[in-house]
């Protein structure tokens, strides 16, 4: 392992809006291979924690040297508030500009915002995959405990994942999810992205065991 570079970063991407960003790398600039992003729902903890816990072992040098670009916390308002939403009310994981991206939604907390890449966590998101190509996307969230690949190349790292954690690897979640991060990044940009679903409500603490041989 090479000497790594942890940058940390606050990005301004609206007016009362800032992001904790962290750019891991063995140069101090360069590409980005993997883009990792915790806390898209708000209301959804166990994500914000493995984001924190990744963050940890950057820090400690535990982590390959793979140009990695991490945010811990993209929907920061909604974290705040325990909301699913983002201050302006839409699901961020409905609101990626994707091929199938519909206005139509089911309930208020699945809003997919006006138009597609309407919110600024995510219009950050898709620059910062245009900007790069990564080779993987990985985003954290909690429901049914669960591994969800998008994109066959992206089907090793899940069952890496899965090997770590017991749970169960599957191409998709069971329903349709237009404007998605996993929809944008393989159907519009060809990234692979892996979807973890940490369990809801779960010990918090216990996560960190969990994930961090897979990651590793």
């Amino acid at each position: 392992m090479g000497t790594e570079f942890l940058l940390k970063q606050i990005v301004e991407i609206a007016p009362k809006t800032q992001l904790e960003t962290y750019f891991y790398h063995t140069k101090p600039t360069g590409p980005v291979d993997v883009l990792l992003i915790g806390g898209v729902h708000g209301d959804e903890p166990e994500g914000v924690k493995l984001g924190s816990n990744v963050l940890q072992w950057m820090q400690s040098g535990l982590l390959p040297s793979v140009p990695t670009f991490l945010i811990p916390c993209l929907n920061v308002h909604g974290f705040k508030a325990n909301l699913r939403v983002n201050s302006n009310g839409v699901d961020l994981n409905r609101n990626f500009p994707t091929p199938d991206w519909t206005p139509e939604h089911s309930k208020s907390r699945y809003y997919p915002g006006e138009f597609p890449a309407s919110e600024p966590e995510t219009k950050y998101v898709c620059e910062r995959i245009y900007e790069w190509s990564p080779s993987l996307i990985i985003h954290f969230h909690s429901h049914n405990p669960e591994i969800i690949y998008t994109g066959e190349p992206g089907r090793k790292y899940a069952e890496i994942l899965t090997e770590a954690t017991g749970y169960q690897t599957t191409p998709d979640i069971g329903y349709p999810t237009p404007g998605s991060l996993g929809q944008f990044g393989w159907f519009g940009c060809q990234t692979p992205v892996v979807c973890i679903e940490e369990k809801a409500g779960i010990d918090l603490e216990s996560i960190e065991g969990r994930f961090k041989a897979g990651f590793i």
